[in-house]
């Protein structure tokens, strides 16, 4: 919503937000693929426009939309109690090794975001995709409070979904999945540089149907490019945790695909493709 207001301002016409949910996210996506190629109708394309066509829920991926631009990543983040016996991610590490099956996981369904995330760190670590039983969930949250009360040992989730618990001392970050660390926990070191090569999370970005004129496509592409960049936006983002990452048309278009590719392989190594 704020992607819309910022680029009515912009454009000087009013850009309306229709809400389209349900199906893992293929209804949302199927409504932009489906729209006229006109350039009117747009839409926020979401991580699991990566992840629905492995799970057998859509026909349709990244490759088939028209990219505008990318505006938001969020790594996600290993997370465990602030007061539990692991303190650091070595002692996680060695502990889980040494007792496959012993602990669970949670973030969210099964084959979610944040599954994934748990599934891509163990294969990178090296373990089989059972050494921690994936407990499904509604979500971050309730999968914090649920591991805050004993029932699981471990949470997977973005930065935005865990910083109330970090800050108020209840649960402690290990590692972070991203490229780099992350600016608002400096001190939490990534997992590529703890030599496990994962790096995953969720992502956002503009996009439409294919065959939006090129003209057309200029003015979005400009405008979103504009709409991120802008304080307004920043601050909005930066008051709730969330990452901002410009990404123009061609890099967007690149990005997602790559994602597809990395998901489908993580999937299909956690068991989820169907």
């Amino acid at each position: 919503r704020i992607i819309a207001t910022l680029m009515q301002k912009e454009l000087g016409v009013p850009v309306n937000v229709v809400n389209r949910t349900g199906g893992n996210g293929v209804t949302g996506h199927q409504a932009i693929l489906s729209a006229k190629p006109d350039g009117y109708t747009i839409g926020l394309g979401t991580v699991e426009l990566a992840m629905i066509h492995w799970m057998g829920l859509a026909k349709f991926t990244a490759a088939d939309f028209n990219p505008i631009g990318g505006v938001n990543v969020d790594s996600a983040a290993l997370t465990v109690k602030a007061d539990g016996a692991w303190q650091d991610y070595k002692a996680l590490a060695e502990d889980v090794k040494a007792n496959a099956g012993k602990y669970t996981a949670s973030g969210t369904a099964v084959g979610g975001i944040w599954h994934l995330a748990m599934a891509a760190w163990l294969t990178a670590a090296g373990f089989p995709s059972g050494q921690v039983r994936w407990i499904p969930s509604e979500g971050a949250a309730s999968a914090q409070q649920e591991m805050m009360a004993g029932g699981v040992d471990m949470v997977t989730c973005s930065l935005p979904e865990v910083i109330a618990m970090v800050d108020a001392g209840k649960a402690k970050i290990l590692a972070y999945m991203g490229d780099e660390r992350s600016t608002k926990y400096p001190d939490v070191p990534t997992l590529k540089e703890l030599g496990v090569p994962a790096s995953v999370g969720t992502w956002r970005g503009i996009s439409g149907p294919k065959g939006i004129p090129e003209d057309v496509m200029a003015v979005l592409e400009s405008t979103l490019g504009k709409v991120v960049a802008s304080q307004e936006f920043i601050d909005f983002m930066k008051s709730r945790g969330l990452g901002v990452r410009y990404m123009a048309a061609k890099e967007w278009g690149a990005f997602m695909v790559e994602a597809d590719s990395q998901f489908g392989a993580i999937m299909k190594d956690a068991g989820l493709v169907k």
